[in-house]
C-alpha cells in the first residue's frame, strides 16, 4: 500500500488552514483506494495562531496530520527540507498552505510516479495574479532558465511530487542559502512536467515580501551559476582593453600637443566608473565567500521546538 506524505509548510496561515485541510482531505478520492496519507504541516515560527489552527484540525482528521513546530522562522524552503525530513511517505508532494496550487493535480502526478518518474512538477502555465507579481516573477524565472539551470520549465515552480529516493539525495545535500525545487531538477533524475494555472491567494495576505523575493533570486543564481563571476572577469578584461586603449590616446595627444591641458572630466568620469565597478565585483565575490562560511559553520538549517504526531 503506497504512503503519500504531503508537506505543507505554514507562515501566518491561520485563517487557511482550515479550508487547507478540509480540501487535502476531500481530494484523497480523486486517488486509488490503495494509497494512504499523511500530511506534514511545517509551522515556519509564525506569530499568530496558526499552531493552534494545526491543532484544531489534527484533532478533527485524526490519524492523518503531523506537525512540526519550528522555533524560529527559517524561511519556506528550509521548512520544506524539515517537513522531508519527517515525512515517511513512500513518494511526496510539497503545496503551498494557501492552496493557490490545486490539490486535484496530485492524482494526476501519482499517475506518472506510479510509471516510473522520481520527479513530476507542477509548472505555473499561467498565472490568475497580475501587475508587478506575476512581472517580477517571470523576470526571475527567465534569469534562472538562461542563466543557471537551462532544463527547467518556463514559468518556474514550486508545487512539486517526488520519490522517496530523491528526498533522500536532497536531505543528503545539506544544502544552505538555496532552491530546494531546483535542487530536486539539478539532481538529474528525468521528470513530468504538468502546466497549470495557478490561482489568486484567496484568504489572507501574502508575506512574501520583496526583500525575500530578492534574496531568493541572488541565492538562487549563487547556487546554480557562475555566471556572476564569469561576468566580472568578462568585464574586467573590457574594462582593461579600454584602458590600454585610452592610455595609447592619452600618450600619442600629449605627443602631439605637449601644451593641450589635461582633461579633468574626462578623468573623473574614468575614475568614478571603474570604482563603481571595483564595489559590484568585491560585492558579487563577498556573496559567494559569504555563503562558504556559512556552509563551514554547520549551523543547522533549523530547530524542532515539538512534533505533534498524528
Amino acid at each position: 500500500m503506497p504512503k503519500l506524505s504531503v508537506i505543507i509548510p505554514c507562515y501566518f496561515n491561520e485563517d487557511n488552514i482550515p479550508v487547507t485541510t478540509n480540501e487535502l482531505v476531500a481530494n484523497e478520492a480523486n486517488f486509488p483506494a490503495e494509497v494512504t496519507f499523511e500530511y506534514v504541516f511545517v509551522n515556519d515560527g509564525s506569530g499568530d495562531d496558526t499552531l493552534g489552527a494545526l491543532q484544531r484540525a489534527q484533532t478533527q482528521h485524526p490519524g492523518r496530520i503531523r506537525i512540526v513546530d519550528l522555533a524560529g522562522n527559517v524561511g519556506s524552503y528550509n521548512a520544506i527540507v524539515a517537513g522531508i525530513a519527517h515525512a515517511t511517505g513512500d513518494c511526496l508532494a510539497v503545496i503551498t498552505a494557501d492552496l493557490q496550487d490545486p490539490p486535484e493535480l496530485m492524482a494526476q502526478m501519482y499517475g506518472h510516479w506510479q510509471q516510473g518518474f522520481k520527479l513530476v512538477i507542477g509548472n505555473r502555465h499561467d498565472r490568475e495574479e497580475t501587475g508587478l507579481s506575476e512581472s517580477m516573477a517571470k523576470v526571475f524565472h527567465w534569469l534562472m532558465k538562461h542563466l543557471a539551470l537551462r532544463n527547467i520549465p518556463d514559468g518556474g515552480f514550486d508545487f512539486v511530487f517526488f520519490d522517496r529516493q530523491v528526498a533522500t539525495e536532497v536531505l543528503k545535500l545539506h544544502e544552505r542559502n538555496s532552491n530546494v525545487f531546483y535542487l530536486m531538477v539539478w539532481l538529474g533524475f528525468a521528470y513530468v512536467n504538468i502546466p497549470y494555472t495557478r490561482r489568486k491567494r484567496r484568504i489572507g495576505k501574502s508575506r512574501w515580501t520583496l526583500g525575500k523575493k530578492v534574496k531568493l533570486l541572488a541565492d538562487s543564481l549563487l547556487s546554480f551559476s557562475f555566471v556572476p563571476i564569469r561576468a566580472i572577469s568578462v568585464l574586467g578584461l573590457g574594462l582593461g582593453a579600454a584602458a590600454l586603449l585610452y592610455g595609447l590616446y592619452v600618450i600619442a595627444l600629449k605627443i602631439a600637443r605637449p601644451d593641450e591641458p589635461a582633461g579633468w572630466t574626462t578623468l573623473m568620469v574614468v575614475l568614478l566608473f571603474v570604482s563603481a565597478f571595483q564595489m559590484i565585483a568585491l560585492g558579487v565575490i563577498g556573496e559567494y565567500v559569504w555563503r562558504g562560511l556559512d556552509a563551514a559553520r554547520q549551523r543547522p538549517l533549523y530547530v524542532v521546538n515539538n512534533v505533534y504526531e498524528a
